[in-house]
C-alpha cells in the first residue's frame, strides 16, 4: 500500500488563476467525478477510511484510503469501471486487514464531488511534487457547496523542503490550512 503525502489549503478561485499562470510548466486538465462510498452502518468513515470511484476524464479509478502518520495516508488505486469490481480487487491487494469484512454487508453512496483539476508539476532541487488546482462542488443529497482548493501532493525528493515549500506558497498567496477531506467536508452536507 502506497503513502500519500499531502497538505490541502482553501482558496478564492482568483488565487486558482493566479496559481495557474505564476507556474509555465505544462499543466493536465482533468474532469472529475467522485463518489464516496460508505457501508450502511458508516463504518469505514468511523475508521477513517475513504472508498471513492473517480471519474479523471474518460478513467475510472477505485481508491481506498486510510490513515497512516502525519500528514500522510495509505493509499490503494486501481483502475475499474464500477464500485464492485473495485471492492473486489481492492480485497485481493495489501487493503487494511479489516476492510474485506467490514465491506461484506455491501456499501452505498454517500456523497461526492465534481471538479475541475489543473495538474502542475513542481520539481524543484530538493523535491518534485504535484500542484493541483480543484474548483467545483461537493454535494451530499440535495445539498452542494463550492469547492476551491489548493493540493500539494508530494512525489518524491525531502518532504520537510516540500512543506517548507507550501508555507511560502500559503503566505504568497492567502491560503488557508484546510484540515478536512473532501470526503469529510462533503459527508457534513448531509448530516
Amino acid at each position: 500500500m502506497a503513502v500519500e503525502y499531502e497538505l490541502k489549503f482553501r482558496a478564492e478561485c482568483s488565487v486558482l488563476q493566479a496559481l495557474s499562470k505564476a507556474f509555465p510548466a505544462d499543466h493536465v486538465h482533468f474532469e472529475m467525478q467522485t463518489t464516496y462510498y460508505d457501508t450502511p452502518a458508516r463504518t469505514l468513515s468511523a475508521r477513517h477510511y475513504t472508498l471513492r470511484l473517480r471519474q479523471e476524464n474518460e478513467k475510472k479509478v477505485c481508491t481506498l484510503k486510510s490513515p497512516a502518520e502525519g500528514y500522510g495516508r495509505q493509499e490503494l488505486e486501481i483502475e475499474c469501471p464500477t464500485i464492485e469490481e473495485g471492492l473486489k480487487m481492492l480485497c485481493k491487494l495489501d487493503c487494511p486487514k479489516d476492510f474485506p469484512s467490514l465491506v461484506a454487508e455491501g456499501v452505498q453512496a454517500v456523497c461526492g464531488a465534481k471538479f475541475s483539476r489543473i495538474a502542475i508539476p513542481v520539481i524543484t532541487d530538493c523535491f518534485q511534487a504535484e500542484l493541483a488546482l480543484d474548483e467545483g462542488i461537493l454535494f451530499s443529497k440535495d445539498r452542494t457547496a463550492p469547492l476551491c482548493e489548493v493540493e500539494l501532493e508530494y512525489k518524491g525528493g525531502d518532504r520537510a523542503e516540500m512543506t517548507a515549500y507550501a508555507r511560502i506558497l500559503a503566505t504568497l498567496y492567502g491560503l488557508e490550512p484546510e484540515e478536512q477531506s473532501k470526503f469529510a467536508r462533503a459527508l457534513q452536507l448531509g448530516e
